[in-house]
């Protein structure tokens, strides 16, 4: 392997193991939206100093009305499915978030997209598929990996529930960016994901353990 590959490695490994584990274990003392920015502006100043980067990748909102029919499909499908789960697993959760508090739930709908959707993608998506591409040649490597990093993330949160759905919304999310080569597309059916997970109940699970 030739030092600039090992480098790559290195800094693999740094942003997507040791980062999530140090915050797992509390040992940064930071909470992860301002650390996950920091991340993120790192991610862009690699892609936009990457000659053979198309930075069109980062947004390219032309390429979401073909995307569209499956994705809310999809996402009409798993959305029932979850909300029969809460129902029948977690009755008390059901819609708790926005019963007992449905000014904070409407602004974190707006908020959620915007600060925490958007810079998962550009880390987890548009700069993992990108910068590591040499190493990942193979197109379902990149999207495995990407989706096995963005569920290891989710440890921070410190249950199992987390790590599980957001491995399968990872798979769903680097799919739909390697097939549209949209960050806007594949970001916005990660807000609908995660958006539903709050309004459904299930939100103590991707904010609590973090804290």
């Amino acid at each position: 392997m030739t030092s600039g590959g090992m480098a790559r490695w290195s800094e693999f490994l740094f942003i997507f193991g040791v980062l999530p584990v140090a915050f797992r274990f509390r040992l940064i003392p930071l909470s992860p939206i301002p650390a996950l920015w920091v991340v993120a502006i790192y991610c862009v100043y690699r892609l936009w100093s990457d000659p053979e980067f198309d930075r069109r990748k980062l947004w390219n909102a032309g390429a979401f009305p073909p995307q569209a029919r499956p994705i809310f499909l999809l996402f009409a499908v798993c959305a029932l499915g979850v909300t029969v789960c809460v129902y029948f697993f977690g009755r008390p959760l059901l819609f708790n978030f926005v019963r007992r508090d449905p000014v904070f739930w409407a602004l974190l709908m707006l908020l959620y997209p915007m600060f925490s959707v958007y810079p998962q993608g550009v880390v987890y998506r548009a700069f993992l598929f990108q910068r590591y591409r040499e190493l990942l040649p193979n197109r379902y490597a990149r999207i495995a990996v990407s989706a096995a990093a963005f569920s290891f993330v989710h440890i921070i949160f410190r249950n199992v529930i987390a790590v599980v759905l957001t491995l399968i919304g990872g798979v769903i999310f680097a799919l739909r960016y390697a097939e549209s080569d949209s960050l806007f597309t594949s970001a916005l059916e990660h807000a609908l994901y995660g958006c539903w997970m709050f309004t459904v109940g299930l939100g103590d699970f991707f904010y609590k353990g973090a804290r």
